[in-house]
């Protein structure tokens, strides 16, 4: 893990927050769920890190969902 990792994104096993996002391949979005989820009760506001979660995941729902439309209604 890199020495200037902030506090809030370490974990127990020191498992590095990016480190694990590439390790999975992991686009912007569903990278930074994971990442304001791992740093939620560790950082200053708890309920705003989960709100912050929960923009991403809205928002990558979102961009599958117009991209399954957009792949159905090219292969009618």
């Amino acid at each position: 893990m890199s020495k200037i990792t902030p506090i809030h994104y370490q974990t127990e096993s020191r498992i590095d927050v990016i480190d694990f996002c590439k390790m999975y391949n992991m686009n912007f979005n569903r990278g930074n769920i994971v990442k304001y989820l791992a740093r939620a009760g560790k950082k200053d506001n708890e309920l705003d890190d989960l709100r912050k979660a929960l923009n991403y995941l809205t928002r990558e729902i979102e961009y599958f969902e117009k991209q399954q439309e957009e792949w159905i209604n090219n292969n009618k």
